[in-house]
C-alpha cells in the first residue's frame, strides 16, 4: 500500500511539470490520465480515443488505477515533453492541431494521425492534403429539397479554387469557388453529422454556405486541412513578406489564424427593423471576431445571409448594451440588447439571460480589439 501511494505521489507530480500540465493531445489543463506506453499524460476525453488504439496505446488513471514501480520509471523517463519531439517533430505549419473544446473528429483524426499513422515523424512525407490538388467525393446539402447529395468536389492550389459537379461533370462545374475568402469550420451539430463541415465564402460581397461530411473522419479531416494547406499558399502569395512567425502577432505576418477559424458566437436572436417599429423575427446570427461581422440567416442551414453588421471599435462609435425597447411589437423574448454603430441602433432579443450575456461579452470582445488596415475596407452593412 505504501509504495502504491508513493507511486501515486510520483506520478501526481510528473503531471505538474510544465512539460506535462496540459494534455498531450488537446492542451487542457491538469490531465489525470496516461498512456503507460507511449508515455504522455491525457485528459479523460482524450483517453477514450486512446483506448481505441488498444495496439498502439493503453491507459490508466493516475488517480485511480494501480502503477508498478517500471512504468512509473517509464513515465519518468518519457513524458510530453518527448512525445512532442518524437511524434509531433514534423507537423506542417497550416495543420490544424485540436484544442479542448473542438469536435470529436478533429481531436480523434489527430490523435489517429499522431500514434497510428506516424504521420508527421518523417521530414517530407507525403500527405495527400498538402499535395497542391484534393478532390473526392462529399455529401452536399442540397439548394431546394434539403436533402444531402454525393458531389464531386476539386481544391486546386494551382488557381486557388474549389470546386464541385454535379453527377455529369461534362457540363462542367456548378460552382467554382473562389479561395480568397473562403472559411472552413466543423458543425457536426448544425449539420446532423459527426463529421459535418460547413464552407463559407463571398459572392458579390454576400456570404454563402455549402454544408457537406464524409463518412469518414480521416477524410473529411484530409479535406479541412487541405483547405487549410491551400489557403495558407494563398495568403503567403497575397502577402509575399509575411512569415509564419508565431511570435508575431501583426497582420499578415501571423498568417495561421487565417486559414480557417471558429465562429465567435452562434445563435438564434430575435431582430427588428430600422425603425424599431417592425415586428421581431427569429433569425439565426453569427459572430465573425476575426472578420468582425455579425451576419444573420433566417435558419441555421441557410445557404445565403440575409445581412451582415459591421462591428467595429468604441472609438470609431460602436458599443453593445443590454436594454428593454419601448413599444416592441412581435417579440417572444424579453432579453434585450442593443449593438450602436455610426449609422443606427440595432435591437435584438435574446430567449434566456445566460445567452443574452453571452452574446454581450462576444461583442465586446470584438469592439476592443483595434481596428487592422483591411477591416477599414470591409466596413459594409446588408440590412
Amino acid at each position: 500500500m505504501a509504495n502504491r501511494d508513493k507511486n501515486k505521489k510520483t506520478l501526481l507530480e510528473l503531471a505538474k511539470l510544465p512539460d506535462n500540465s496540459c494534455c498531450a493531445d488537446c492542451g487542457a489543463s491538469d490531465p489525470d490520465w496516461a498512456s503507460y506506453n507511449l508515455g504522455v499524460f491525457i485528459c479523460l476525453i482524450c483517453s477514450g480515443t486512446h483506448r481505441n488504439l488498444s495496439s498502439i496505446s493503453r491507459v490508466k488513471s493516475i488517480r485511480l488505477d494501480f502503477w508498478d514501480d517500471e512504468l512509473v520509471q517509464f513515465m519518468k523517463l518519457n513524458g510530453n515533453g518527448a512525445a512532442k519531439d518524437l511524434y509531433e517533430k514534423f507537423v506542417p505549419v497550416f495543420y490544424y492541431r485540436p484544442q479542448q473544446h473542438d469536435c470529436e473528429v478533429l481531436r480523434e483524426q489527430w490523435i489517429r494521425a499522431k500514434y497510428e499513422r506516424l504521420e508527421f515523424k518523417e521530414d517530407n512525407k507525403l500527405r495527400s492534403y498538402s499535395s497542391g490538388l484534393y478532390e473526392g467525393l462529399l455529401w452536399k446539402k442540397g439548394k431546394d429539397n434539403g436533402q444531402f447529395l454525393k458531389r464531386k468536389f476539386v481544391l486546386s492550389e494551382k488557381d486557388f479554387s474549389l470546386k464541385y459537379y454535379k453527377k455529369d461533370e461534362s457540363k462542367g462545374a456548378k460552382a467554382i469557388i473562389s479561395i480568397k475568402n473562403l472559411n472552413a469550420t466543423f458543425q457536426p451539430e448544425k449539420i446532423g453529422h459527426a463529421n459535418g463541415l460547413q464552407i463559407t465564402y463571398l459572392v458579390d460581397d454576400h456570404t454563402r454556405n455549402l454544408f457537406v461530411y464524409h463518412e469518414s473522419g480521416q477524410e473529411i479531416v484530409n479535406w479541412f486541412n487541405a483547405i487549410r494547406a491551400t489557403r495558407f499558399v494563398y495568403l503567403k502569395t497575397a502577402f509575399p513578406t509575411a512569415t509564419d512567425d508565431e511570435r508575431c502577432v501583426c497582420f499578415p505576418c501571423k498568417l495561421i489564424p487565417w486559414t480557417t477559424r471558429n465562429y465567435l458566437k452562434e445563435g438564434f436572436m430575435e431582430k427588428t427593423g430600422p425603425l424599431q417599429r417592425e415586428p421581431f423575427k427569429k433569425r439565426w446570427f453569427i459572430l465573425d471576431a476575426l472578420d468582425r461581422k455579425l451576419l444573420y440567416f433566417k435558419t441555421q442551414m441557410d445557404a445565403v445571409e440575409l445581412g451582415v453588421i459591421f462591428i467595429g471599435t468604441e472609438h470609431h462609435g460602436y458599443s453593445v448594451n443590454e436594454c428593454m425597447p419601448k413599444g416592441a411589437r412581435g417579440n417572444k423574448w424579453k432579453c434585450g440588447l442593443a449593438v450602436g454603430t455610426p449609422n443606427r441602433q440595432f435591437i435584438f432579443m435574446c430567449e434566456q439571460e445566460r445567452e443574452r450575456k453571452e452574446w454581450v461579452d462576444a461583442l465586446r470582445h470584438v469592439i476592443s480589439k483595434p481596428m487592422l488596415p483591411q477591416d477599414y475596407a470591409s466596413k459594409t452593412y446588408h440590412i
